[in-house]
């Protein structure tokens, strides 16, 4: 089998600092991906011609990131049978409400699975879970992390009861 890729599309650079935030986790659990800067509203050609060939590509899943008016997940899902994980960016003075709301209301037989406000790490996850369904290597790479997360808490908790 073929692995997958993952895409993240970011709505502009200054997205960068969450989206980042995905890497580790994409790079721990071996999966390609690419990240690349389109816009909703500046490069609306590049968003379509993008989202309507990323199966023909390789790719699996894509998430979106964007702020304010967010509708660049909206848009890729528009444009591809692929899932689209949407991350709204928190960008403006309403706190990543905005942008939220704009990732989530989608109309019906459009779909777009939202993770939190600047939530980069559990759409890498869910991208993750999505490719894992046809994948087991990925499954079995998703229980590893699942165990290494459960480990973290446990040897946080004993640390923060010794420091008492």
């Amino acid at each position: 089998m073929n692995q997958k890729k993952i895409a993240i599309i970011m709505g502009s650079d200054s997205d960068y600092p969450v989206v980042k935030n995905a890497e580790p986790i994409l790079k721990e659990l071996e999966i390609p991906y690419v990240i690349r800067i389109m816009s909703a509203h500046r490069t609306p050609e590049l968003v379509s011609a993008f989202a309507t060939s990323a199966a023909d590509e390789g790719f699996g899943v894509i998430i979106a990131a964007a702020g304010k008016a967010a509708h660049l997940a909206g848009v890729i899902a528009a444009h591809t049978n692929l899932p689209v994980i949407g991350i709204p960016i928190k960008s403006s003075a309403f706190g990543g409400l905005d942008a939220l709301l704009s990732t989530v209301q989608m109309p019906k037989g459009v779909p777009v699975a939202t993770v939190a406000v600047d939530g980069a790490e559990n759409a890498a996850i869910l991208a993750a879970q999505i490719l894992a369904v046809q994948d087991p290597e990925m499954a079995k790479k998703l229980m590893k992390l699942r165990r290494q997360m459960k480990e973290d808490v446990i040897a946080k908790d004993k640390e923060f009861e010794n420091r008492r």
